[in-house]
């Protein structure tokens, strides 16, 4: 053997995982399927790390809001993921969002130039019998794989639907029609920051009239026909179809991915009846993706009934939305508290495979799997992230908190978290930061504790 560890997949979970090895001295071998002329439904390119259905890694407010604390903990271990998007950031408001290629060719470039690691395009299509192995293969991990998976389990993978939202050309937009603002005017600061003016996103504005329409044609247009062996596959509510919100209600878009809460029309000075916002998708701002709109209508029926919002009647699109089958381990029965399948410790489990949901996730899991292997390889006691913490939080969900019997994909939200025990109870807006406030404090030790 010339590694010390198998790392079977190049996505957000596994690069991360290489990188938190590799940057501490061990041998890594870094298995990843694309760049052998095979690719998985949803992906587009061969790069590391690539992006599918957005461009955001979701807010990145560090005091009140989960994900942000996430972000915030992940930078205080040298995460990858983090490094890279701060590289590739485009102006989104308090959102982090980012260039795609810069995203992924940066993180292709930190790896490559590590001297113990090496990358190697080539599928994987069994579970070694012996070595450390982190299984990062993601949500659509090759079918051979996930076959002997399944019968290394001993039970069925439970899977799920996530979908994709088109990508907009920025010049075909009509802006006569159309406005730049904040997302529900939120975030300006951080975009100034970046060199922006604030007015990240691009608004289309509905009419009562002209949303009830496009309501109509979303419920009507044809759809994407379910192989049998998807048909009662169910969908993970984070990341819904616009028409499935559809059907849940007249109004449902329109208090959801469609609020116009906030955004004033500056040809009325009042909010439209709803919105359609556009989210920068690249650092050149030539291509803005449309936030929420992920998608199972067939790609004629997409271009026909998305250029029904005003301000898009002759939108061209870089892509269209789709649709693919995502799949997770039942973690909380299969795994341990260090992530390893339990009937073969060799082998641990990161990323979205183990049930986490979202890039962020996904890659903190991945960071916390290449931690918890360099300390068993330099003969360290693994300390587990406090509970406090988003890190700890995340980790103890996945490997035994959750509800086995339920158990679906989940977000990091302040829901995993034990709750604040005061003596005076805490008004709702300053709850967020006691949270924040007490993770920090909490992730400090026990990062010089890890790190050390």
């Amino acid at each position: 053997m010339t590694y010390d560890v198998h790392i079977i997949g190049g996505g957000l979970a596994g690069t991360e995982a290489a990188w938190q090895l590799g940057k501490r001295g061990f041998k890594v071998r870094l298995s990843e399927m694309r760049g052998t002329g095979e690719r998985s439904p949803a992906h587009q390119g061969d790069g590391l790390a690539e992006l599918v259905c957005s461009n955001s890694l979701r807010s990145d407010d560090d005091t009140a809001n989960a994900v942000g604390l996430l972000h915030y903990e992940m930078r205080a271990l040298d995460s990858l993921i983090m490094r890279a998007a701060d590289k590739a950031r485009v102006p989104a408001g308090s959102a982090l969002a980012v260039d795609r290629d810069v995203f992924s060719d940066t993180i292709e470039a930190e790896l490559t130039a590590l001297p113990n690691l090496t990358l190697t395009r080539e599928r994987v299509d069994t579970l070694p019998d012996t070595g450390l192995t982190i299984v990062a293969t993601g949500p659509l991990t090759a079918a051979s794989l996930a076959e002997k998976i399944g019968a290394a389990t001993g039970a069925d993978s439970l899977a799920f639907f996530d979908a994709i939202a088109p990508i907009v050309y920025a010049e075909t937009v009509n802006m006569d029609i159309a406005w730049r603002a904040a997302r529900w005017d939120k975030g300006a600061e951080a975009s100034i920051a970046l060199g922006s003016d604030g007015k990240d996103y691009i608004n289309c504005p509905m009419n009562k009239a002209q949303y009830l329409a496009f309501r109509e044609e979303l419920l009507s247009g044809e759809k994407t026909v379910f192989k049998e062996w998807e048909a009662n596959t169910p969908y993970f509510d984070g990341c819904m179809p616009i028409e499935v919100m559809a059907e849940r209600g007249e109004d449902t878009l329109r208090f959801g991915p469609m609020k116009p809460v906030g955004l004033d029309d500056p040809r009325t000075g009042r909010w439209p009846y709803a919105v359609v916002q556009l989210r920068q998708d690249n650092k050149l701002g030539t291509l803005f993706n449309m936030v929420g709109f992920q998608t199972k209508l067939k790609y004629a029926e997409q271009t026909r009934v998305f250029r029904m919002i005003p301000g898009l009647e002759n939108a061209e699109f870089a892509r269209l939305g789709g649709l693919h089958r995502n799949t997770f381990l039942n973690s909380p029965t299969l795994l341990d508290r260090q992530l390893r399948l339990k009937s073969s410790p060799h082998i641990r489990f990161a990323g979205q495979i183990t049930g986490c949901e979202g890039y962020v996730e996904s890659a903190s899991v991945g960071m916390l799997a290449g931690i918890m292997t360099a300390c068993e390889l330099a003969g360290r006691d693994w300390a587990e992230p406090p509970r406090t913490t988003a890190l700890g939080a995340l980790l103890a969900h996945i490997t035994g908190d959750a509800e086995a019997d339920t158990y679906q994909p989940m977000n990091i939200n302040f829901g995993l978290f034990p709750p604040i025990v005061t003596e005076k109870k805490i008004k709702k807006p300053a709850r967020k930061l006691v949270y924040t406030e007490r993770a920090k404090g909490d992730l400090a030790p026990w990062v010089a504790q890890i790190t050390a």
